[in-house]
């Protein structure tokens, strides 16, 4: 299928009917080491390390293939269009599919591969990503086998005990009693900047909460702003998936900050707050 029919990059998000998420949660995605991080956020940042990530900035890929959306528009008509058209609804539906809890079965589309790779920083900015099979199950499930393999060691070894220790976590990397382990990241828009039928590059411009709620807690719950590359690529090897057998997997990542907004002067929640808007707002499965 071609990636450059598909119009526009656009965004919509559908509930996924949880009343609850429990510890749902998102941790920002890895830029230092943990060896540097002050508080949670930053830990949480080096803790998801992106093995597989690259340097330089994911700008430099904006008008590299169909489908790149705002960026590198010409002329004031083509602007305007964008600018109108990038927050627009395309129609295409949410995928219904799962594997190991995670959405699964996305289209072999440009938008497929928008709509994987915000669902996959979701799933890998959560708070499961902090016990160590919960981990083993999501990165197996989001990255492609070629990836798995080195990832895994990588992702082990920054969420060590001793890491997870200096969280102020449990060994099993739930937190301690009285106190809400909060990582949650949510995609505020997707965008392709490179591809073909079976290679794609998204761009996942995100939001992110993280930190221990709770009135004893020394490590707030702060916010972030991020944006995350997924090289993806189409992967048949595994036994569900969406259109010809398939699905989009991720063969690298990377990240880096910002765009960030300023500040609203909003009065700032209590702790207890923070942790009950947590547990009892679900996510969301996206789709563009």
């Amino acid at each position: 299928m071609s990636l450059g029919q598909d119009g526009p990059p656009t965004r919509t998000r559908m509930p996924e009917g949880h009343g609850t998420h429990g510890q749902a949660g998102r941790r920002p995605q890895p830029r230092r080491a943990l060896a540097t991080v002050v508080g949670v956020v930053v830990v949480l940042v080096a803790a998801l390390a992106f093995a597989t990530r690259g340097g330089g900035s994911s700008s430099s890929t904006d008008n590299a293939g169909p489908g790149s959306g705002s960026g590198g528009s010409s002329g004031a008509g083509s602007s305007a269009k964008s600018s109108t058209s990038a927050t627009a609804p395309t129609g295409e539906s949410p995928v219904t599919g799962r594997s190991g809890g995670i959405p699964a079965g996305f289209a072999h589309t440009q938008q497929g591969a928008q709509s994987a790779a915000a669902n996959y920083a979701v799933a890998l900015g959560g708070v499961d990503m902090f016990n160590t099979t919960a981990r083993h199950r999501i990165v197996a499930t989001v990255y492609a086998p070629s990836a798995t393999g080195t990832l895994q060691g990588s992702l082990d070894q920054a969420y060590s005990t001793g890491a997870i220790k200096a969280l102020g976590l449990n060994p099993d990397g739930s937190a301690p009693q009285g106190l809400t382990l909060v990582s949650r990241t949510i995609p505020v828009g997707t965008k392709t900047t490179a591809g073909t039928a079976d290679a794609v590059t998204v761009e996942v411009w995100c939001t992110a909460l993280a930190g221990l709620a709770g009135k004893d807690s020394t490590k707030p719950v702060t916010a972030s702003w991020f944006t995350i590359t997924e090289k993806l690529v189409w992967d048949t090897s595994g036994t569900s998936g969406g259109s010809g057998g398939g699905d989009w997997k991720i063969a690298s990542s990377s990240q880096q900050d910002g765009p960030a907004p300023v500040s609203g002067d909003q009065q700032i929640a209590t702790a207890d707050q923070i942790a009950g808007a947590v547990q009892q707002y679900g996510g969301f499965t996206y789709a563009r």
